[in-house]
Protein backbone atom coordinates (compact mmCIF):
# COMPACT_ATOMS: atom_id res chain seq x y z
CA UNK A 1 0.00 0.00 0.00
CA UNK A 2 1.08 3.44 -1.12
CA UNK A 3 -0.41 7.02 -0.35
CA UNK A 4 3.12 8.07 2.00
CA UNK A 5 4.14 10.88 -0.04
CA UNK A 6 1.81 13.49 -0.85
CA UNK A 7 3.08 16.63 -2.37
CA UNK A 8 -0.10 17.94 -2.46
CA UNK A 9 -2.32 19.45 0.60
CA UNK A 10 -6.02 18.43 1.41
CA UNK A 11 -6.67 22.50 0.95
CA UNK A 12 -4.42 21.93 -2.55
CA UNK A 13 -6.80 19.50 -3.93
CA UNK A 14 -10.29 21.12 -2.89
CA UNK A 15 -8.55 23.87 -4.79
CA UNK A 16 -7.52 22.12 -7.68
CA UNK A 17 -11.17 20.17 -7.65
CA UNK A 18 -12.90 23.49 -7.86
CA UNK A 19 -11.16 24.93 -10.33
CA UNK A 20 -11.92 21.69 -13.02
CA UNK A 21 -15.52 22.44 -11.68
CA UNK A 22 -15.18 25.84 -13.00
CA UNK A 23 -13.69 24.71 -15.82
CA UNK A 24 -15.99 22.44 -17.31
CA UNK A 25 -19.17 24.99 -16.61
CA UNK A 26 -17.63 28.02 -17.67
CA UNK A 27 -15.20 26.98 -20.65
CA UNK A 28 -16.66 23.93 -21.39
CA UNK A 29 -15.12 20.65 -23.71
CA UNK A 30 -15.18 20.93 -27.40
CA UNK A 31 -17.68 18.04 -28.58
CA UNK A 32 -18.12 17.53 -32.42
CA UNK A 33 -21.75 16.65 -33.88
CA UNK A 34 -22.36 13.26 -32.97
CA UNK A 35 -23.93 10.24 -30.53
CA UNK A 36 -21.42 11.63 -27.65
CA UNK A 37 -22.83 15.31 -27.76
CA UNK A 38 -26.68 14.15 -27.71
CA UNK A 39 -25.91 11.80 -24.75
CA UNK A 40 -24.80 15.09 -22.94
CA UNK A 41 -27.39 17.28 -24.14
CA UNK A 42 -29.96 14.99 -22.96
CA UNK A 43 -28.42 14.21 -19.46
CA UNK A 44 -28.83 18.13 -19.20
CA UNK A 45 -25.32 19.47 -20.07
CA UNK A 46 -26.06 22.77 -22.10
CA UNK A 47 -24.37 22.52 -25.37
CA UNK A 48 -23.53 25.56 -28.01
CA UNK A 49 -24.07 23.65 -31.26
CA UNK A 50 -22.43 26.60 -32.72
CA UNK A 51 -19.20 26.70 -31.38
CA UNK A 52 -19.11 22.62 -30.54
CA UNK A 53 -18.69 23.16 -27.03
CA UNK A 54 -20.59 20.92 -24.05
CA UNK A 55 -20.71 22.94 -21.01
CA UNK A 56 -20.93 20.11 -17.77
CA UNK A 57 -22.75 21.40 -14.37
CA UNK A 58 -20.66 20.02 -11.09
CA UNK A 59 -24.22 18.26 -10.46
CA UNK A 60 -23.55 16.21 -13.43
CA UNK A 61 -19.96 15.65 -12.41
CA UNK A 62 -21.19 14.50 -8.78
CA UNK A 63 -23.32 12.10 -9.75
CA UNK A 64 -21.15 10.09 -12.10
CA UNK A 65 -19.05 10.02 -9.10
CA UNK A 66 -20.82 8.33 -7.11
CA UNK A 67 -22.33 5.83 -9.75
CA UNK A 68 -18.32 5.08 -10.77
CA UNK A 69 -17.13 2.37 -9.30
CA UNK A 70 -14.21 2.58 -6.09
CA UNK A 71 -12.63 -0.78 -7.12
CA UNK A 72 -11.92 -2.35 -10.36
CA UNK A 73 -10.62 -6.17 -10.67
CA UNK A 74 -8.73 -6.94 -13.55
CA UNK A 75 -7.80 -10.48 -13.98
CA UNK A 76 -5.23 -12.30 -15.56
CA UNK A 77 -5.34 -15.48 -17.22
CA UNK A 78 -3.71 -17.16 -13.89
CA UNK A 79 -5.60 -16.03 -11.30
CA UNK A 80 -2.44 -15.35 -8.88
CA UNK A 81 -2.37 -12.29 -11.22
CA UNK A 82 -5.63 -10.79 -10.22
CA UNK A 83 -5.42 -7.10 -9.83
CA UNK A 84 -7.52 -5.26 -7.27
CA UNK A 85 -7.33 -1.40 -8.26
CA UNK A 86 -8.35 1.09 -5.66
CA UNK A 87 -7.15 3.14 -2.37
CA UNK A 88 -3.33 2.48 -2.69
CA UNK A 89 -3.04 -0.75 -3.69
CA UNK A 90 0.23 -0.12 -6.45
CA UNK A 91 1.12 -2.11 -9.41
CA UNK A 92 3.59 -1.68 -11.77
CA UNK A 93 3.41 -2.75 -15.38
CA UNK A 94 4.54 -2.23 -18.96
CA UNK A 95 3.17 0.54 -21.60
CA UNK A 96 3.86 3.07 -24.62
CA UNK A 97 4.18 2.94 -28.26
CA UNK A 98 7.96 3.16 -29.11
CA UNK A 99 9.23 2.60 -32.44
CA UNK A 100 12.17 1.51 -31.77
CA UNK A 101 13.93 -1.71 -30.17
CA UNK A 102 17.91 -1.75 -29.34
CA UNK A 103 18.92 -5.05 -31.16
CA UNK A 104 20.04 -7.41 -28.81
CA UNK A 105 22.47 -8.78 -31.14
CA UNK A 106 23.82 -5.66 -32.56
CA UNK A 107 23.25 -2.95 -30.03
CA UNK A 108 21.87 -0.62 -32.78
CA UNK A 109 18.30 0.81 -32.79
CA UNK A 110 15.82 -1.09 -35.38
CA UNK A 111 12.08 -0.49 -36.29
CA UNK A 112 10.17 -2.52 -33.62
CA UNK A 113 8.05 -5.69 -34.73
CA UNK A 114 4.76 -8.06 -33.67
CA UNK A 115 7.98 -10.75 -32.95
CA UNK A 116 8.93 -7.67 -30.12
CA UNK A 117 5.63 -7.51 -28.82
CA UNK A 118 5.77 -11.34 -28.17
CA UNK A 119 9.20 -11.97 -27.12
CA UNK A 120 8.31 -9.05 -24.47
CA UNK A 121 5.55 -10.53 -23.14
CA UNK A 122 7.30 -13.89 -22.51
CA UNK A 123 10.34 -11.51 -21.10
CA UNK A 124 7.61 -9.81 -18.92
CA UNK A 125 5.68 -13.05 -17.90
CA UNK A 126 8.72 -14.28 -15.88
CA UNK A 127 9.41 -11.62 -13.83
CA UNK A 128 7.80 -10.92 -10.69
CA UNK A 129 7.65 -7.02 -10.37
CA UNK A 130 5.71 -6.31 -13.38
CA UNK A 131 2.43 -7.18 -12.73
CA UNK A 132 0.85 -6.26 -16.04
CA UNK A 133 1.64 -6.30 -19.81
CA UNK A 134 0.64 -3.31 -22.04
CA UNK A 135 2.25 -3.64 -25.57
CA UNK A 136 5.48 -1.36 -24.84
CA UNK A 137 6.14 -0.92 -28.68
CA UNK A 138 4.26 -0.66 -32.19
CA UNK A 139 4.69 -3.74 -34.66
CA UNK A 140 5.63 -1.85 -37.30
CA UNK A 141 5.92 -4.69 -39.74
CA UNK A 142 1.86 -5.31 -39.08
CA UNK A 143 -0.85 -3.41 -41.27
CA UNK A 144 -2.55 -0.61 -39.53
CA UNK A 145 -6.07 -3.24 -39.98
CA UNK A 146 -4.36 -5.63 -38.66
CA UNK A 147 -2.60 -4.10 -35.86
CA UNK A 148 -4.81 -3.99 -33.04
CA UNK A 149 -5.72 -8.08 -33.37
CA UNK A 150 -2.58 -9.06 -33.75
CA UNK A 151 -1.09 -6.63 -30.95
CA UNK A 152 -3.64 -8.44 -28.66
CA UNK A 153 -3.15 -12.04 -29.67
CA UNK A 154 0.89 -12.12 -29.34
CA UNK A 155 0.85 -10.56 -25.94
CA UNK A 156 -2.56 -13.01 -24.52
CA UNK A 157 -0.50 -15.79 -26.49
CA UNK A 158 2.80 -15.49 -24.32
CA UNK A 159 1.90 -14.08 -20.97
CA UNK A 160 -0.99 -15.04 -18.40
CA UNK A 161 -0.83 -11.65 -16.44
CA UNK A 162 -3.24 -9.18 -17.50
CA UNK A 163 -3.29 -7.93 -20.73
CA UNK A 164 -4.16 -4.14 -21.59
CA UNK A 165 -3.96 -2.47 -24.80
CA UNK A 166 -5.55 0.03 -27.94
CA UNK A 167 -8.24 -0.24 -30.33
CA UNK A 168 -7.81 2.47 -32.77
CA UNK A 169 -11.49 1.17 -34.48
CA UNK A 170 -14.69 0.21 -33.17
CA UNK A 171 -13.78 -2.76 -36.36
CA UNK A 172 -11.18 -3.98 -34.14
CA UNK A 173 -12.36 -3.93 -31.26
CA UNK A 174 -15.21 -6.32 -31.93
CA UNK A 175 -12.20 -8.32 -33.56
CA UNK A 176 -10.48 -8.41 -30.31
CA UNK A 177 -13.65 -9.30 -28.31
CA UNK A 178 -14.69 -12.04 -30.63
CA UNK A 179 -11.03 -13.62 -29.79
CA UNK A 180 -11.11 -12.94 -25.92
CA UNK A 181 -14.98 -14.74 -25.44
CA UNK A 182 -13.28 -17.48 -27.36
CA UNK A 183 -10.72 -18.19 -24.89
CA UNK A 184 -13.08 -16.98 -21.74
CA UNK A 185 -15.50 -19.51 -23.13
CA UNK A 186 -18.69 -17.03 -23.25
CA UNK A 187 -18.82 -13.31 -23.18
CA UNK A 188 -20.40 -13.39 -19.65
CA UNK A 189 -17.50 -14.63 -18.47
CA UNK A 190 -15.09 -12.82 -19.81
CA UNK A 191 -17.38 -9.54 -18.88
CA UNK A 192 -17.07 -11.18 -15.01
CA UNK A 193 -13.45 -11.99 -15.00
CA UNK A 194 -12.02 -9.43 -17.71
CA UNK A 195 -8.35 -10.54 -18.27
CA UNK A 196 -8.15 -7.73 -21.07
CA UNK A 197 -8.67 -4.34 -20.69
CA UNK A 198 -8.47 -1.06 -23.32
CA UNK A 199 -6.68 2.12 -22.71
CA UNK A 200 -8.44 4.99 -24.78
CA UNK A 201 -6.70 8.50 -25.60
CA UNK A 202 -10.20 9.91 -26.00
CA UNK A 203 -9.73 13.52 -25.25
CA UNK A 204 -7.12 15.45 -27.12
CA UNK A 205 -5.83 18.94 -24.84
CA UNK A 206 -6.66 20.82 -24.23
CA UNK A 207 -10.37 19.70 -23.67
CA UNK A 208 -11.20 17.78 -27.24
CA UNK A 209 -12.98 15.19 -27.56
CA UNK A 210 -11.66 13.10 -29.89
CA UNK A 211 -14.50 11.62 -32.60
CA UNK A 212 -13.28 9.00 -33.66
CA UNK A 213 -11.58 7.86 -30.40
CA UNK A 214 -14.71 8.60 -28.53
CA UNK A 215 -16.83 6.35 -30.51
CA UNK A 216 -14.50 3.25 -29.48
CA UNK A 217 -14.73 4.24 -25.91
CA UNK A 218 -18.72 4.47 -26.14
CA UNK A 219 -18.57 0.66 -27.46
CA UNK A 220 -16.28 -0.45 -24.78
CA UNK A 221 -17.99 1.10 -22.20
CA UNK A 222 -21.18 -0.62 -23.87
CA UNK A 223 -19.94 -3.82 -24.08
CA UNK A 224 -18.76 -3.72 -20.43
CA UNK A 225 -15.34 -3.77 -20.34
CA UNK A 226 -12.73 -1.68 -17.95
CA UNK A 227 -11.71 1.23 -19.94
CA UNK A 228 -8.87 3.57 -18.92
CA UNK A 229 -9.10 7.51 -19.76
CA UNK A 230 -5.85 8.21 -20.72
CA UNK A 231 -4.81 12.11 -20.89
CA UNK A 232 -1.73 13.11 -21.78
CA UNK A 233 -1.30 16.99 -21.51
CA UNK A 234 1.93 18.24 -22.04
CA UNK A 235 2.49 21.43 -19.49
CA UNK A 236 3.69 24.32 -21.45
CA UNK A 237 2.28 22.90 -24.57
CA UNK A 238 -1.32 22.13 -24.49
CA UNK A 239 -1.57 22.62 -20.77
CA UNK A 240 -0.47 25.56 -18.75
CA UNK A 241 3.26 25.58 -17.77
CA UNK A 242 2.59 25.96 -14.01
CA UNK A 243 1.78 22.42 -12.77
CA UNK A 244 -1.09 23.44 -11.01
CA UNK A 245 -2.81 24.68 -13.87
CA UNK A 246 -1.68 21.63 -15.69
CA UNK A 247 -3.08 19.57 -12.96
CA UNK A 248 -6.54 21.63 -13.10
CA UNK A 249 -6.54 20.78 -16.76
CA UNK A 250 -6.26 16.92 -17.16
CA UNK A 251 -8.75 17.19 -13.76
CA UNK A 252 -11.79 18.42 -15.46
CA UNK A 253 -10.46 16.53 -18.56
CA UNK A 254 -10.71 13.26 -16.66
CA UNK A 255 -14.12 14.19 -14.75
CA UNK A 256 -15.62 14.68 -18.34
CA UNK A 257 -14.31 11.63 -19.51
CA UNK A 258 -16.00 9.66 -16.39
CA UNK A 259 -18.87 11.80 -16.94
CA UNK A 260 -19.72 10.38 -20.15
CA UNK A 261 -19.12 6.89 -19.49
CA UNK A 262 -21.14 7.00 -16.66
CA UNK A 263 -23.78 8.64 -18.57
CA UNK A 264 -23.88 6.03 -21.37
CA UNK A 265 -23.92 3.05 -19.21
CA UNK A 266 -23.97 4.09 -14.91
CA UNK A 267 -21.42 1.70 -12.98
CA UNK A 268 -19.36 0.70 -15.81
CA UNK A 269 -15.60 -0.15 -14.79
CA UNK A 270 -13.30 3.04 -15.15
CA UNK A 271 -9.78 4.10 -14.71
CA UNK A 272 -8.96 8.11 -14.29
CA UNK A 273 -5.85 7.96 -16.75
CA UNK A 274 -3.80 10.92 -15.72
CA UNK A 275 -1.14 10.69 -17.36
CA UNK A 276 0.34 14.76 -17.59
CA UNK A 277 3.61 15.39 -19.39
CA UNK A 278 6.24 18.80 -18.99
CA UNK A 279 8.00 19.89 -21.82
CA UNK A 280 11.76 21.26 -21.66
CA UNK A 281 10.28 25.08 -22.32
CA UNK A 282 14.10 25.64 -24.04
CA UNK A 283 13.79 23.11 -26.69
CA UNK A 284 9.93 22.59 -26.83
CA UNK A 285 10.91 18.44 -25.93
CA UNK A 286 8.92 15.84 -24.02
CA UNK A 287 10.87 15.52 -20.92
CA UNK A 288 9.66 12.18 -19.44
CA UNK A 289 12.61 12.17 -16.62
CA UNK A 290 12.20 15.53 -15.14
CA UNK A 291 11.59 16.05 -11.35
CA UNK A 292 8.57 17.86 -12.36
CA UNK A 293 7.35 14.23 -13.99
CA UNK A 294 7.37 13.04 -11.31
CA UNK A 295 5.74 15.30 -8.87
CA UNK A 296 2.41 15.57 -11.10
CA UNK A 297 2.54 11.60 -11.02
CA UNK A 298 2.64 11.89 -7.37
CA UNK A 299 -0.04 14.60 -7.27
CA UNK A 300 -2.80 12.74 -9.71
CA UNK A 301 -2.73 9.69 -7.56
CA UNK A 302 -3.52 11.99 -4.84
CA UNK A 303 -6.61 13.13 -7.14
CA UNK A 304 -7.49 9.83 -7.02
CA UNK A 305 -7.83 8.86 -3.86
CA UNK A 306 -9.82 12.49 -3.85
CA UNK A 307 -12.04 11.06 -5.68
CA UNK A 308 -12.37 7.01 -4.34
CA UNK A 309 -11.45 6.14 -7.77
CA UNK A 310 -8.73 4.14 -9.22
CA UNK A 311 -5.92 5.75 -10.88
CA UNK A 312 -3.97 5.11 -13.54
CA UNK A 313 -0.95 7.01 -14.44
CA UNK A 314 3.14 6.84 -15.35
CA UNK A 315 6.62 6.20 -13.99
CA UNK A 316 9.70 4.63 -14.87
CA UNK A 317 10.26 7.15 -17.65
CA UNK A 318 14.18 8.91 -18.97
CA UNK A 319 15.54 10.71 -21.88
CA UNK A 320 18.36 8.49 -21.31
CA UNK A 321 18.76 6.37 -24.85
CA UNK A 322 20.32 3.57 -23.53
CA UNK A 323 20.67 1.64 -20.35
CA UNK A 324 22.91 3.66 -18.37
CA UNK A 325 23.44 5.47 -14.73
CA UNK A 326 20.97 8.20 -16.13
CA UNK A 327 18.24 5.68 -16.96
CA UNK A 328 18.65 4.23 -13.96
CA UNK A 329 18.22 7.27 -11.88
CA UNK A 330 15.54 8.77 -13.54
CA UNK A 331 13.50 5.79 -13.69
CA UNK A 332 14.22 5.37 -9.58
CA UNK A 333 12.97 9.44 -9.17
CA UNK A 334 9.78 8.88 -10.97
CA UNK A 335 8.41 5.27 -10.07
CA UNK A 336 9.09 5.86 -6.55
CA UNK A 337 7.13 9.13 -6.43
CA UNK A 338 4.32 7.59 -8.09
CA UNK A 339 4.01 4.47 -6.27
CA UNK A 340 4.66 6.05 -2.60
CA UNK A 341 2.08 8.41 -3.52
CA UNK A 342 -0.35 5.01 -3.96
CA UNK A 343 -0.97 5.41 -7.77
CA UNK A 344 -2.65 1.65 -9.06
CA UNK A 345 -1.88 0.53 -12.31
CA UNK A 346 1.67 2.56 -12.71
CA UNK A 347 2.48 1.78 -16.61
CA UNK A 348 5.93 2.83 -18.71
CA UNK A 349 7.49 0.93 -15.48
CA UNK A 350 9.65 -1.30 -17.52
CA UNK A 351 11.26 -1.11 -20.38
CA UNK A 352 11.34 2.14 -21.61
CA UNK A 353 14.31 4.68 -22.91
CA UNK A 354 14.18 8.10 -24.87
CA UNK A 355 11.30 9.36 -23.91
CA UNK A 356 9.11 6.49 -24.75
CA UNK A 357 10.96 6.32 -28.36
CA UNK A 358 12.70 3.30 -27.78
CA UNK A 359 12.61 -0.15 -25.70
CA UNK A 360 15.29 -2.56 -24.71
CA UNK A 361 15.11 -6.07 -23.76
CA UNK A 362 17.61 -5.81 -20.86
CA UNK A 363 16.34 -2.67 -19.38
CA UNK A 364 13.07 -4.73 -18.71
CA UNK A 365 15.32 -6.64 -16.59
CA UNK A 366 16.70 -3.68 -14.75
CA UNK A 367 13.27 -2.39 -14.39
CA UNK A 368 12.12 -5.45 -13.02
CA UNK A 369 14.72 -4.74 -9.95
CA UNK A 370 14.22 -1.27 -9.57
CA UNK A 371 10.09 -1.93 -9.37
CA UNK A 372 11.42 -4.26 -6.64
CA UNK A 373 13.10 -2.40 -4.79
CA UNK A 374 10.63 0.59 -4.80
CA UNK A 375 7.90 -2.01 -4.34
CA UNK A 376 9.81 -3.04 -0.58
CA UNK A 377 9.71 0.65 0.26
CA UNK A 378 6.00 0.46 -0.31
CA UNK A 379 5.20 -2.16 1.84
CA UNK A 380 7.27 0.25 4.60
CA UNK A 381 7.97 -1.14 8.27
CA UNK A 382 5.45 -3.62 10.05
CA UNK A 383 5.11 -2.87 13.45
CA UNK A 384 3.85 -5.33 15.64
CA UNK A 385 4.25 -7.35 18.96
CA UNK A 386 6.51 -9.84 17.33
CA UNK A 387 8.44 -7.62 15.18
CA UNK A 388 9.40 -5.38 17.79
CA UNK A 389 11.87 -8.14 18.82
CA UNK A 390 11.73 -7.09 22.47
CA UNK A 391 12.20 -10.86 23.89
CA UNK A 392 15.01 -11.83 20.68
CA UNK A 393 16.90 -8.52 22.51
CA UNK A 394 16.56 -9.72 25.76
CA UNK A 395 17.75 -13.44 24.74
CA UNK A 396 20.88 -12.23 23.05
CA UNK A 397 21.99 -9.86 25.57
CA UNK A 398 21.10 -12.28 28.70
CA UNK A 399 22.78 -14.82 26.90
Amino acid sequence: MGGWYKPLSGQDIRRIHQASLEVLARIGIEVMPSECREIFRQAGAQVDDENNRVYIPGSMIEDSLATAQNEVVLYGRDPKYNLKLGGTRVYMGTGGAAVNVLDLHTGYARESTLEDVARIARLVDALGNIHFYLRPCVARDIPIKNLDLNTYYAAIANTTKHVSGNCFTCISLHEVLEMATMIAGSTEKLRREPFISFVTSWTVSPLRFAPETVEVLTEIVRQEMPVFLSSAPQSGATSPAALAGSLVQINAEELSGLTYCQLVKPGTPVILGYVPSVSDLRTGNFTGGAPEFALMHAAVAQLGQFYNLPVYNSSGLTDAKIPDIQAGYEKALTGLSAALAGANYIHHSAGMLESLLTVAYEQFVIDDDINGSIMRMVRGIEVTDETLSVDIIEEVCRG
